[in-house]
């Protein structure tokens, strides 16, 4: 098996990839719209996890360089349907960029990465930003892993964890805590990373 692929959690996303990027739900941006306030309209954004690409096409909407990818070549395929660009089929064992980007935006997917590792994904999404380049993810926070009633599986990480897991690379890292929801529709307390690459 890959660095932080699990077969179960592709193969829901394989077979409900149509479903999942053309649900109606009732979508906030507020996350998003507080990272791209950070960036300057340009910036070249490595969007990962990018699903059915509802948000790639609000940053490319606010002008911005996205490339969009996901693991799921089926996903992908969704967010190509929508954005009328390429979606890069990319698993996290297969980010190779250096210094290319000047962000990463990771929404609702390395938490599926399993804990063992999280840490080496992490490394190679450091490598892919530029210096000061900024890196948002979100994760279902909880206290030990686990899966779903799809099945899919989640690293439920603490903040504490998450602290630790990123380690000292970050300059910057800030850990917000939100409850809500997700495509399961269960209450859902959220952990919100944004981290600053370091020289």
């Amino acid at each position: 098996m890959m660095v932080g692929e699990d077969q179960n959690t592709l193969r829901f996303y394989s077979e409900e990839a149509e479903a999942y990027a053309n649900r109606n739900d009732d979508r906030s941006y507020e996350h998003l719209d507080l990272f791209l306030a950070r960036l300057t309209p340009g910036c070249s954004i490595l969007e990962l996890g990018c699903g059915g690409g509802d948000d790639s096409a609000y940053m490319l909407a606010r002008g911005f360089d996205v490339t969009p990818t996901d693991g799921s070549p089926e996903l992908a395929y969704q967010a190509q349907k929508r954005l009328g660009v390429p979606a890069e089929v990319l698993k996290f064992d297969q980010i190779v960029y250096r210094n290319k980007f000047d962000a990463v935006w990771a929404n609702a997917c390395l938490l599926h990465i399993p804990r063992s590792d999280l840490k080496t994904v992490l490394k190679r999404i450091e490598r892919s930003l530029k210096i000061d380049g900024l890196f948002y993810a979100s994760y279902k926070a909880g206290k030990q892993e686990g899966r779903d009633k799809f099945g899919r599986y989640y690293n439920y990480p603490t903040v504490a964890w998450l602290k630790q897991t990123y380690g000292p690379t970050w300059r910057s890292l800030e850990i917000n805590t939100v409850m809500g929801s997700g495509y399961d529709n269960e209450p859902t307390e959220w952990l919100h990373v944004v981290a600053t690459k370091s020289l």
